[in-house]
C-alpha cells in the first residue's frame, strides 16, 4: 500500500540527529539514531491518562496498561510476549501518569524489528479476557492496598488530594479499590478504542535505528489507525486555594511522613525554566539546600526532597521528608524556612552557576543510553509538539537570572497557598497550620 508522509528535515546540530515523520492518519514517528550501540528502543505514547477518565471509572488506564499484556490474538499466552522480548536479552514495560501512557522495549538492534511488532500487537490487539481481568483487577487492588500500607508512598497521593481536591488531578492513578472493583470488560474495552487515536500517538526511537526502517513499521503497524468521534477529554484544573491546607492522617508510625505542597506553573510556560532551576537549587544532589541544611547541618531527617510537577494547565510543587516523631515540627519549620530564604534572598551568583552546571551536565549525560535518547525525543514531542536539541534547552537554562528565580519564588511561596500532608500519631492541625501561616 501508498501512502503519503509528512517529513520534517532531520535536525543534525544535536549530539545525536533526530527526524520526525508524520504519517497521513496523524501519528508522529520520531527517532534518535546513534552510533557506537548495538540496542534500539521503542517508546509507543498515547496522550490520554488518569486525568482524561471519568471518574467512575477512576483508574481505567492504569488497569488497561496492565490488561494490554495478558495475551493477544496471535499471543494467547502472556508468558509469550514477555519471552520474544526478554528472550533475546531485552526489556519491556509500561507506564501511567495523569496525562500519558506509555508502553516500551529496549533490545539488541538485530531484535528491533520483532520487539516493535510485539508491542503492536499488544496496543492494537490484546483480547482482555474475562478471566485475566478478574485476576489482574485482584492484583491492582493489591497494589493500592499496598499504598495504603506504605505510609511514605501515601503521603504523596494525599498531598495531591489536599492541593487540588476532587479534581481528576486530586486522584490517584491507580484509582480506589470501589473504581477498580467496577470496571468490566466492555467499559475498559470502550475507554481503550475510543482514546487511543491516532492525533494522541507518538513513536519514539532511539539507538542503533534507522528513521525510514522505523517510519515503514509504524506504517505497517498503525497507519489503518482511525479518529474515534468521541474520545474522552481532559477539564481545565480550577486553583481556587486562598489559605493553609493541613490534612493530618493519623497512625501509629515510628516515623512522621509530610509533603508540603503548593500549586505552581504548567509546562506550557517559557518560565518552566525558571521552576526547573529552583527545584535544582532546593533539591538537586547533595549539595543542594534541602540535604544540607535539613539533613547535614539540621540532623532532622535521613530522607529530603523535592519536585516540581507540571501539567498542560497547572502545575504542582512538592517538598517531602521523613523524620523523627518528635521533630515534624521543627522539620516542618525548616521547610517552610527554606521557601522563605529562597523568596526573600537573592541565590548568589555562584550557587546559581553551579545550579546550572549540575542542570546542563545531567542534561548531556542523559543521552548515552537508547532509552534516554527515545524518552527524551518522545516525551518532548508528546508535550510540546516539538523537539529542541540539548543545546537549545541548555541555553533556556543558562539564561534565567537570579532576579527570575526570586521572582517566581515570591509567586510560588505564599502562606494562603501552602499545604500539608502528615502521617503519623499526630490529631491536632492548628500548630501545622501556624507553620505554614509563618512563611
Amino acid at each position: 500500500m501508498s501512502v503519503t508522509v509528512k517529513s520534517e528535515a532531520p535536525r543534525t546540530d544535536a549530539p545525536y540527529p533526530y527526524h520526525k515523520t508524520t504519517l497521513p492518519n496523524g501519528v508522529r514517528v520520531v527517532t534518535g539514531p546513534m552510533t557506537g550501540v548495538k540496542s534500539g528502543t521503542l517508546i509507543v505514547s498515547y496522550a490520554v491518562g488518569s486525568r482524561y477518565e471519568p471518574a467512575p471509572v477512576a483508574g481505567v488506564s492504569h488497569f488497561l496498561e496492565h490488561m494490554l499484556f495478558k495475551g493477544t490474538e496471535r499471543r494467547p499466552d502472556p508468558k509469550q510476549i514477555s519471552e520474544e522480548i526478554e528472550g533475546v536479552g531485552g526489556v519491556l514495560n509500561a507506564a501511567t501518569s495523569r496525562e500519558g501512557t506509555s508502553y516500551w522495549f529496549k533490545a539488541p538492534s538485530s531484535h528491533f524489528t520483532a520487539g516493535y511488532d510485539v508491542i503492536a500487537d499488544i496496543v492494537r490487539n490484546s483480547v482482555i479476557e474475562q478471566v485475566e481481568l478478574d485476576k489482574e483487577r485482584s492484583v491492582i487492588l493489591e497494589e493500592i492496598r499496598s499504598i495504603q500500607d506504605s505510609p511514605e508512598e501515601l503521603v504523596h497521593d494525599v498531598i495531591d488530594e489536599v492541593v487540588w481536591g476532587d479534581q481528576h488531578l486530586g486522584r490517584s492513578i491507580a484509582g480506589t479499590e470501589e473504581t477498580v472493583g467496577g470496571i468490566d470488560r466492555e467499559t475498559m474495552v470502550d475507554f481503550w478504542q475510543r482514546n487511543y487515536e491516532p492525533s494522541r500517538l507518538v513513536i519514539a526511537a532511539g539507538g542503533d535505528v534507522d528513521h525510514e526502517e522505523v517510519v515503514a513499521l509504524t506504517e505497517r503497524f498503525f497507519g489503518d489507525l482511525s479518529e474515534h468521534p468521541a474520545p474522552d477529554e481532559t477539564i481545565v484544573t480550577v486553583g481556587d486555594q486562598t489559605e493553609a491546607r493541613v490534612r493530618l492522617i493519623e497512625r501509629e508510625t515510628e516515623q512522621a511522613h509530610l509533603c508540603l505542597a503548593m500549586p505552581a506553573l504548567p509546562y506550557s510556560t517559557e518560565r518552566r525554566y525558571v521552576q526547573s532551576t529552583i527545584e535544582a537549587i532546593l533539591s538537586s544532589g547533595m549539595s543542594s539546600r534541602l540535604f544540607q541544611e535539613i539533613r547535614e547541618k539540621r540532623g532532622l531527617v535521613y530522607s529530603v526532597f523535592g519536585y516540581f510537577r507540571p501539567y498542560a494547565d497547572v502545575g504542582q510543587g512538592v517538598l517531602s521528608a521523613g523524620t523523627d516523631l518528635a521533630r515534624v515540627e521543627e522539620t516542618v519549620e525548616a521547610l517552610v524556612g527554606e521557601l522563605r530564604k529562597l523568596r526573600d534572598e537573592r541565590v548568589p551568583d555562584d550557587e546559581l552557576l553551579r545550579t546550572k552546571e549540575l542542570r546542563k551536565g545531567r542534561l548531556l549525560m542523559g543521552f548515552e543510553d537508547s532509552r534516554s535518547v527515545a524518552a527524551w525525543i518522545g516525551s518532548q514531542e508528546a508535550t510540546y509538539g516539538e523537539i529542541k536539541t540539548p543545546e537549545e534547552v541548555m541555553a533556556k537554562i543558562e539564561a534565567v537570572t537570579a532576579e527570575d528565580v526570586q521572582a517566581l519564588a515570591q509567586e510560588l511561596f505564599r502562606p494562603d497557598r501552602l499545604s500539608l500532608a502528615l502521617i503519623g500519631p499526630y490529631s491536632d492541625p492548628a500548630p501545622f497550620t501556624r507553620l505554614l501561616e509563618s512563611l
